[in-house]
């Protein structure tokens, strides 16, 4: 099973730069896609009728903002669109689907960018999914966790860690999340495989970062330990154009 994760900053340009080409050759069991920035009634035919996927849109209140989608080849017990709260489900971020063997959440995660409040609106976001999880994991339910997180974990997952120490995305506050959220056994899957420096996932568009690879590591698959055994590969696809994020991958035993 191949699952893909890709913040497209946009369905609509995602599909002008050849999006759909990019399913047809990749043809992932599940393809989760944050930042869609679209309704459904704004998008084409081609993007809601994808051969051999059924489709899945979450969005906001706000358009051309936030919103995921689910395209899955393989029919879930269940779908939920959004987490039950509307202070975050008026954002559009979350949709999370119930396979077999595992419960999986495609969320964008909100950006403190705007401000502390954005930032304690985020803090507060990543706490009560967490609840949520555990919850979950408490009934004995395995989580496979995807998305753009917007923060970069460690040092070795930014290009500048010294300059953006008290810029969000890298500040302790956030950081200190993703410690807790590996102390309670949550795996970041790519750092199992892959322990090298200069892995991102995101660049900025405005200056030109992605030439340089001045980058970051955002976009995460994390998983709960029962999964991890059964994970073959975990790659960063850098080399797929498209959006100012690339795509990651989850490659599972079947």
């Amino acid at each position: 099973m191949k699952i893909i994760s890709w913040n497209v900053n946009g369905i609509r340009a995602a599909e002008r730069k050849g999006f759909l080409d990019y399913m047809k050759k990749e043809n992932p069991d599940i393809m989760c896609i944050q930042e869609t920035k679209a309704h459904p009634d704004q998008l084409s035919d081609a993007l809601k009728n994808i051969p051999d996927y059924t489709p899945h849109f979450v969005f906001g209140e706000k358009k051309g903002y936030s919103g995921v989608a689910l395209y899955t080849k393989i029919a879930p017990k269940e779908v939920i669109i959004g987490c039950g709260d509307a202070k975050y489900d008026i954002e559009g971020r979350i949709i999370s689907a119930e396979y077999d063997d595992f419960i999986l959440y495609n969320i964008y995660y909100p950006n403190g960018g705007r401000g502390p409040e954005r930032v304690q609106y985020k803090l507060e976001f990543y706490d009560f999914m967490l609840e949520k999880w555990e919850a979950l994991r408490k009934k004995g339910k395995n989580l496979i966790l995807t998305g753009d997180f917007n923060t970069a974990h460690k040092e070795i997952d930014l290009a500048r860690p010294k300059e953006n120490s008290k810029v969000t995305g890298f500040l302790p506050e956030e950081r200190a999340w993703l410690d807790k959220l590996s102390a309670m056994g949550y795996v970041d899957i790519f750092r199992t495989f892959n322990q090298e420096p200069e892995w991102y996932t995101y660049w900025d568009q405005f200056t030109r970062a992605r030439e340089r690879n001045v980058g970051w590591r955002i976009d995460y698959f994390w998983v709960t330990p029962d999964i991890v055994p059964k994970v073959t590969a975990a790659p960063i696809r850098m080399e797929i154009l498209g959006s100012d994020h690339c795509p990651i991958e989850l490659h599972l035993q079947d």
